[in-house]
């Protein structure tokens, strides 16, 4: 038997208005049969009716370092933490704070994720898990002569993620924590499985190492002992777009998401357009003024007509995994962008990036992407800074 929600608004992101004092109609395993307005006297919750979140970007084995980073550390700042404190936990403990916080998730409304993963603590949670995630099994390592090395470890970790029924492929880094070599043989194997995540201008550190080979990141990485990237007096997205160029000739078809772009202008945007097919910008808001108290051009990505997407990054760089705080962050910051919008880039655009779309991302008929009330909405329905989100279905 059929069932219905109703709310002040529906939002079926099939279109850019929501509908007034609508309902969703769906079936017993949560498949949608059709949204429409409610009739006159029909009870309707407070609030809207979205499609569940994608949160394109998080680092869900990370979990455990939550409340364990100083804010405003730079990048720089932030990899040395990471470095001093990523390898406090067992294995065990990992994974049981995926569960506890990919439930966290399911219930506040996330219907898939676009994780990255550096080891498996967090496939036994993904095999059981409501939530769709596609995994990518990020590699580091800046010195040449371990490029080998690295990417058999990454192919013996991908063969794992197969025992466990999930789906994952190899996935770069940085151009910051990569040597070229290993860049470019990640990157093929990422091509291969037709979907690619990659850090991108995550912060004006990495902008200078790679165009002048100078600025804190580039102190660091040398304090260190590790080797830097070439400089070469452009941007780190057009150094990446390069050296996928010497894996494959452009333009590229496979989906590939770049993840952060602060420092994004418009000559990057034009080179991406020019490079990929199916380009994809994931930003996480809340993350970057954690490190480095910086957002992303939002609105440079919206006159470009660019299909952002958003995630929360990890507890090493948030206080929650939390998607209804980073649409109050982008509503607070860029309260022109309509709510319509801002829930397709919560919802909709990471389905389309993770090959999804014919099941989530929206209410149209025949798809199961889960329903979530927003609540606390103001006279306008727009957020507020007590606005919520809770699975429905």
């Amino acid at each position: 038997m059929n069932r219905r929600v109703a709310a002040e608004y529906v939002y079926t992101l099939e279109c850019d208005e929501p509908i007034i004092n609508g309902y969703v109609e769906f079936d017993e395993d949560g498949t949608i049969v059709r949204t429409g307005q409610c009739e006159d006297g029909e009870v309707v919750m407070k609030g809207a009716l979205v499609p569940g979140f994608v949160n394109a970007h998080c680092h869900l084995e990370l979990s455990h370092l939550h409340k364990k980073f100083r804010k405003g550390t730079g990048m720089a700042g932030f990899i040395d933490q990471i470095n001093a404190l990523r390898d406090w936990a067992s294995d065990d403990v990992k994974t049981g704070l995926v569960h506890e916080w990919m439930d966290k998730l399911w219930k506040d409304g996330v219907s898939a994720i676009a994780d990255i993963s550096n080891d498996a603590s967090s496939f036994p949670v993904k095999q059981s898990s409501p939530i769709y995630t596609r995994t990518f099994l990020e590699v580091f390592g800046t010195e040449p002569e371990d490029c080998e090395g690295v990417m058999e470890s990454v192919r013996v970790l991908n063969e794992t993620s197969k025992e466990y029924g999930i789906d994952a492929a190899p996935t770069p880094h940085s151009c910051y924590t990569m040597s070229p070599q290993l860049l470019s043989a990640s990157s093929a194997a990422g091509l291969e499985s037709g979907y690619l995540s990659y850090h991108s201008q995550e912060s004006q550190e990495e902008e200078d190492l790679l165009i002048t080979g100078t600025g804190a990141m580039a102190e660091n990485r040398r304090n260190a002992g590790m080797s830097t990237p070439p400089v070469t007096g452009e941007s780190s997205l057009k150094y990446f777009i390069d050296r996928l160029a010497d894996v494959k000739p452009a333009p590229h078809k496979e989906h590939i998401l770049l993840v952060h772009n602060v420092t994004l202008e418009q000559d990057d945007i034009k080179a991406a357009k020019k490079a990929f097919e199916n380009v994809y910008w994931a930003i996480c808001p809340l993350s970057n003024l954690f490190i480095h108290e910086a957002l992303p051009p939002v609105q440079l990505m919206r006159e470009n007509d660019l299909k952002i997407c958003l995630g929360t990054d990890s507890l090493s760089s948030n206080d929650d995994l939390d998607m209804m705080a980073e649409l109050i962050c982008l509503h607070e910051n860029f309260p022109d962008v309509p709510m319509a919008e801002l829930f397709r880039w919560a919802s909709r655009n990471g389905a389309e990036f993770l090959g999804k779309e014919n099941v989530l991302g929206s209410f149209a008929e025949g798809r199961r992407p889960g329903i979530v009330l927003v609540s606390g909405l103001d006279e306008n329905g727009n957020l507020t800074g007590i606005s919520r989100s809770e699975r429905i279905v």
